[in-house]
């Protein structure tokens, strides 16, 4: 499970960085955007050695997804409504959900 937190903190930064490379036009975060996603992936494919694929990636686009919305919120100004908050915790909920179900299987 480590390796699948680095791969989505990887992803997110990278995510974070493509508003700033304003269409890979800006080297600093364009580099940050490429870096970010190889990591990403390379830590991703570690985690596939103790979880299978389909949890490891939905966990992973889920968690990162939600703090994307919430990063956007608190430094892009992107507007947080009652429905984007509520899908959050869908999404968040499906992610648990899928963690007990292969803890069981």
């Amino acid at each position: 499970m480590p390796f699948l937190m680095l791969s989505i903190l990887a992803d997110v930064i990278a995510t974070a960085a493509l508003k700033s490379s304003e269409g890979f036009t800006r080297l600093i975060p364009t580099l940050i955007v490429m870096v970010g996603y190889g990591l990403g992936f390379y830590f991703l494919s570690l985690s596939l050695k103790v979880m299978p694929v389909g949890t490891a990636y939905a966990v992973a686009s889920g968690l990162g997804t939600a703090l994307i919305v919430l990063l956007g919120a608190l430094f892009l100004k992107e507007p947080l409504t009652a429905s984007k908050l509520f899908s959050i915790l869908l999404i968040v909920g499906g992610v648990v959900g899928l963690n007990l179900v292969d803890k069981h299987s």
